[in-house]
């Protein structure tokens, strides 16, 4: 079997899916780079991989998947994502204090006040709108820009070069052209931020970690090795920009394409908004945008899904799949807002979880909420919305509303 599987649509898995489910749970595939892995389908098996610590996520490792032709290992660890706990635990703890329940709920009032500033423009510009590049898109961006203490006004950069470093479309060489381009942008301001601090994230991990032995002083042993550099640093920034944008955005342009499709779902929540967490729940699980982005590599021999998957073999984990999994959930190819979808692997699993998951649920939350409520009639127009596939994330380019 080849990857990536295409999807062609947010309401569907490939049918591909159900088959390995249901015959082949853990299957031999090849990757465009032709390296062969083990592709994981199943809620349980998938939950496995994401916690068990023979699965290893250090891409340094031998054996580790490369998704591009061209691709080679990283010439080192990157400390937020490539590293394996416990080491991957002192990196986390460095950003954890940012994307708190409590940060998040004070953060509210802000996301509100750029949703409908950017429903104010989308109304004032005319009757109808392209959603994604008028509030789906800039929502999250604003947002993450803040958080960081990035300009907004460089976002068109980190956003195009974001969409060729993850598109599946761009070569090993395109790719890591647009990824230098964005480490050079922040490692400039990272710079900007040890002169001149500005009371942002970028100011924080400017102001400490880069003394040098901060992972030292707190996990003794061999793993003191990953003390964090300046270029470990602006790549957890990296990290947090270009995932603190694209997947919500392209949630929420898929979440409103689904949700007004529920009209009466919609009247229903307008009337009591206090339902919105429970329907972006299931929408995460729904829709999983983010599909094939767990990769790992076994570091001792690990039988799973009646296979044996031998050290140094990869693993791929398909996000769909499990949360489609008629085994971990009745009825898993309908929409059902009124069902408990908490156990959803759509941020992951496991000591690598999406450390953003309470912000994207905020923001997706009042994104819905603000636009369902202030545009009462809003609707998709005679303009077909337009589908893409960036790498395993999959998303719409043009949702064409009108109000």
């Amino acid at each position: 079997m080849k990857l990536p599987i295409p999807r062609t649509c947010p309401h569907t898995e490939p049918p591909e899916y159900a088959r390995l489910r249901a015959t082949d749970p853990v299957a031999r595939a090849t990757l465009p780079s032709g390296d062969r892995v083990w592709l994981v389908s199943r809620h349980a098996d998938v939950r496995t991989v994401l916690t068990d610590p023979r699965f290893s996520i250090d891409a340094t490792r031998p054996g580790f998947p490369r998704r591009r032709e061209g691709d080679g290992p990283p010439a080192r660890r990157r400390p937020f994502l490539d590293t394996d706990p416990p080491e991957h635990g002192v990196y986390r703890r460095m950003l954890n204090a940012e994307f708190t329940v409590r940060r998040v709920s004070a953060l509210r009032p802000e996301i509100e006040r750029v949703a409908d500033r950017l429903i104010d423009e989308m109304v004032a510009s005319g009757p109808e709108a392209d959603l994604v590049s008028a509030f789906a898109l800039p929502l999250p961006s604003l947002v993450i820009c803040r958080m960081l203490g990035v300009p907004y006004a460089d976002h068109e950069f980190f956003e195009s070069r974001t969409r060729v470093a993850l598109s599946q479309a761009s070569s090993a060489e395109e790719s890591g052209a647009a990824t230098g381009e964005l480490f050079g942008y922040l490692d400039a301001l990272f710079e900007r931020r040890q002169r001149e601090t500005a009371g942002d994230l970028v100011s924080g991990l400017a102001a400490e970690p880069v003394a040098g032995d901060l992972v030292s002083r707190l996990v003794a042993g061999p793993v003191a090795e990953g003390s964090l550099s300046r270029p470990g640093a602006v790549g957890m920034l990296l990290i947090l920009l270009v995932a603190g944008h694209e997947t919500t955005a392209n949630m929420i342009s898929l979440g409103l394409l689904t949700l007004l499709g529920e009209p009466e779902l919609c009247r229903e929540l307008r009337e009591d908004p206090r339902r919105m967490p429970a329907v972006v729940e299931e929408l995460l699980r729904f829709l999983s945008v983010a599909d094939t982005v767990a990769a790992r590599v076994a570091t001792a021999d690990v039988e799973l899904g009646g296979r044996l998957i031998r050290a140094g073999e990869g693993v791929l984990t398909l996000g769909l799949s499990a949360n489609r999994d008629p085994d971990f959930l009745d009825r898993p190819d309908e929409f059902d807002p009124s069902r408990p979808a908490r156990h959803h692997l759509a941020f992951g699993h496991g000591p690598h979880q999406c450390i953003g998951a309470h912000l994207a649920r905020a923001e997706l939350e009042i994104a819905f909420t603000r636009l369902l409520t202030r545009l009462p009639t809003l609707h998709l127009t005679s303009a077909e919305p337009r589908y893409k596939q960036q790498a395993q994330v999959f998303g719409l380019d043009r949702l064409p509303v009108g109000w």
